[in-house]
């Protein structure tokens, strides 16, 4: 079975120019770990309507590489939560999961997605798929293309498949759970 990750997950890095300036660019390999950023969409899924994010771990040596970081780890983070919420409900496990938006042209993101997933995460060659998913349903309801069509027109770009153990996965998805906790109640 394969699930398609959230697109607008990846507008979480939208807005880190807002608040970082417009010069984030930052060298994914050379970052410090322990930050942990807890997005509102996280605590939102779990029907808290006053959600807020948080930054945890901030240390005098956090910067904005950091900052970076912690929001691509936990875009990666709340496409487990949910992925594991939709294995639940269906019984089934996922074999791989499609990722599609913008954040897919991230390299480290999509590596880090698979890493966390636990599962091959596979991008397309056309990242935006959201878009063009409407004008293949609309080629379908018209008769300009059959599902066999449509789906054989579907471009892989990269597959990335997991390199951690499980144990070192389930620690990060544990601290991360943490970090979820730790920014409940911030708002009333």
């Amino acid at each position: 079975m394969r699930f398609f990750s959230y697109p607008r997950w990846g507008a979480a890095l939208a807005h880190l120019p807002d608040y970082l300036g417009n010069h984030v660019r930052v060298s994914i390999a050379a970052l410090a770990l322990g930050l942990a950023v807890s997005l509102p969409l996280a605590i939102a899924a779990r029907n808290r309507p006053v959600a807020r994010g948080a930054l945890l771990g901030l240390t005098r040596g956090t910067g904005r590489a950091q900052i970076v970081r912690a929001t691509l780890e936990a875009i990666a983070y709340q496409t487990v939560d949910a992925v594991r919420a939709q294995e639940a409900a269906s019984g089934k496990a996922i074999s791989a999961l499609r990722a599609d938006g913008g954040a897919v042209v991230n390299e480290w993101l999509m590596q880090f997605q698979a890493d966390a997933l636990g599962a091959p995460v596979t991008v397309p060659e056309i990242a935006e798929t959201t878009a063009l998913g409407a004008a293949y349903l609309a080629g379908i309801a018209t008769g300009v293309w059959d599902q066999d069509g449509v789906a054989a027109m579907w471009r892989e770009r990269a597959t990335y498949e997991p390199r951690i153990s499980a144990d070192e996965r389930e620690s990060l998805l544990d601290r991360w759970h943490e970090a979820v906790e730790r920014s409940r109640g911030w708002a009333r």
